[in-house]
């Protein structure tokens, strides 16, 4: 018969704080480096616990990395829906937020201060996605290698993680085929490949915006929202026919 786990954990940390601590340093492990070439003496070490212990609370790497995927995943497809219900509840009073001034929290942030004031995208288009950005840094505040653990590609093909990684992927492609879609209807572009190219874009900005936000640990959720804010304003500037209105001048929301 198997021996019950102890609750007193490690050196007298208890359980639930030690799992914590194997989940933090797991997650960072799996996001910085790969599922493939994450190492678990690597993960204990980070704790200062053994790789025996490792196994005894989480089972096998699978096990452990399904562990860290799951809340993560949960955590990002909830907030992205929940942005982008908030942005279309809201409408167009969702604007970018200023450079200087409060987070973005929906209807009542304002526009850019420090960008071109007259060439920006329409409020609507500007605010959901710069909503659904908030949302992703302020989720993975903490954890920010968290996000990709959802795009790991060497996860073993069979695996309930692999299973449970492509769930989310899809779950989030759908809110970005939905809002890059919606966004480009509403301009009057009905082209399904423009539609398809712009979810790519989106996709990949927000991969290069997460490995960068990784590289500055001192910016903060609302300092990344008002920095993509006033890059955003920068892109619509740039738009050939920005002025006339001819051409969406942002992202849509609608995904990560």
């Amino acid at each position: 018969m198997a021996t019950p786990p102890s609750r007193a954990g490690t050196k007298g940390v208890p359980r639930a704080r030690r799992e914590e601590q194997i989940l933090a340093a797991a997650t960072e492990e799996f996001g910085s480096r790969g599922y493939a070439a994450a190492s678990l003496p690597a993960v204990a070490a980070r704790v200062g616990v053994t790789k025996t212990l490792l196994h005894q609370y989480f089972g096998a790497k699978q096990d452990l990395y399904l562990a860290c995927l799951t809340p993560v995943g949960d955590r990002l497809v909830a907030v992205m829906r929940a942005a982008v219900a908030e942005g279309a509840a809201a409408g167009p009073s969702v604007t970018a937020p200023s450079a200087a001034g409060p987070s973005v929290t929906g209807p009542s942030v304002t526009a850019p201060s420090a960008a071109a004031p007259s060439a920006a995208a329409p409020p609507a288009a500007a605010g959901t996605p710069l909503l659904v950005l908030r949302a992703i840094f302020t989720a993975l505040e903490g954890r920010r290698e968290a996000w990709f653990l959802v795009y790991e590609t060497s996860l073993p093909p069979d695996s309930e993680a692999a299973r449970r990684a492509a769930e989310y992927r899809a779950a989030v492609n759908r809110l970005a085929a939905e809002g890059t879609a919606g966004l480009l209807a509403a301009a009057g572009h009905e082209d399904p490949l423009d539609a398809d190219a712009l979810n790519h874009v989106w996709q990949g900005l927000v991969a290069t915006l997460v490995r960068w936000w990784i590289k500055h640990p001192d910016q903060s959720p609302d300092a990344m929202a008002r920095r993509c804010a006033r890059l955003f304003a920068v892109a619509a500037a740039l738009a050939p026919g920005a002025a006339q209105g001819d051409v969406p001048g942002n992202l849509p929301g609608g995904a990560g």
